[in-house]
């Protein structure tokens, strides 16, 4: 799944050709994602101007100039790309395809179908029922070191489970919990709570340095991911221990070791990691 640098990224390519645009036209080319399709999307949507595009965890919010916002979240398999113009062809996985009015065209393509599309106003987006119980977001300037220690306090769950944790935390997904963990030398079994003083100083450092460098590369392309115009990322290519085991540690020159963690496979190198 596109985690926050993945989508980040994919905001920021949107926004170079996107911004101050008309949407031309709109092909919805079935009825639902994960969730059937708001009504009336493509009229609502037709002849709108994009405003704004940023994120808020993984959803891309994109403002409209009549004061709705389209919400997206790319799922297990999505990408919005940015053609030049409209191919003759189109993907059997193209499921919805926005006409720009400078003749570019954008082909929201999801091949297992789960992720998703909702027309929300602004002013309702803090309400809305995917966005209201988020978390923190990990690059801004209120999470720090004690911010992450006061979330983490008292917790018994471990604390890659617990960046993990879109309540907390937003963003944070299997790859970067695991780098962010490495970086800062502590082991993903540990109890999340004992993440406070130094630990968390230096965690919450570790994880903002990730993810800024994750995005600086593009994101990390596992399988479906393409940024927005259609290139790969590159952050897979620095990665320390995710699936890297039994490989040596580039630090120690230790195994990197495997376990599994709520469902996930977990990598960390067992000698640096306490």
């Amino acid at each position: 799944m596109p985690e926050l640098p993945e989508v980040e990224t994919v905001c920021r390519g949107l926004a170079l050709k996107l911004l101050g645009r008309r949407l031309a036209g709109v092909e919805q080319r079935r009825p639902n994602l994960r969730f059937p399709f708001p009504p009336d999307f493509v009229a609502r949507l037709t002849g709108r101007r994009i405003e704004a595009i940023r994120r808020r965890a993984k959803y891309i919010i994109i403002e409209l100039d009549d004061g709705m916002i389209l919400l997206v979240h790319l799922g297990m398999s999505g990408s919005m790309v940015v053609n030049e113009k409209r191919p003759a062809l189109l993907d059997r996985h193209d499921h919805v395809v926005f006409d720009i009015d400078n003749g570019t065209c954008v082909r929201f393509n999801d091949a297992r179908r789960f992720g998703l599309m909702d027309l929300v106003s602004a002013a309702e987006l803090g309400n809305h029922k995917l966005i209201r119980g988020l978390g923190l977001e990990p690059l801004s300037p209120a999470f720090d070191g004690p911010s992450l220690a006061a979330m983490l306090k008292g917790r018994k769950t471990s604390v890659k489970l617990a960046i993990m944790d879109q309540r907390l935390v937003v963003g944070v997904g299997n790859i970067y919990a695991s780098e962010a963990l490495f970086r800062a030398g502590i082991s993903p079994k540990r109890l999340a709570g004992t993440i406070q003083g130094e630990r968390a100083v230096k965690l919450a450092a570790a994880i903002k340095t990730v993810l800024k460098e994750a995005i600086k590369a593009g994101g990390s392309s596992l399988r479906d991911y393409v940024q927005a115009n259609g290139e790969l990322g590159y952050f897979q290519h620095r990665w320390k221990v995710y699936d890297r085991d039994g490989e040596p540690c580039r630090l120690c020159g230790g195994l990197i070791k495997k376990i599994t963690q709520g469902a996930r496979s977990t990598f960390y190198c067992p000698k640096d990691q306490r």
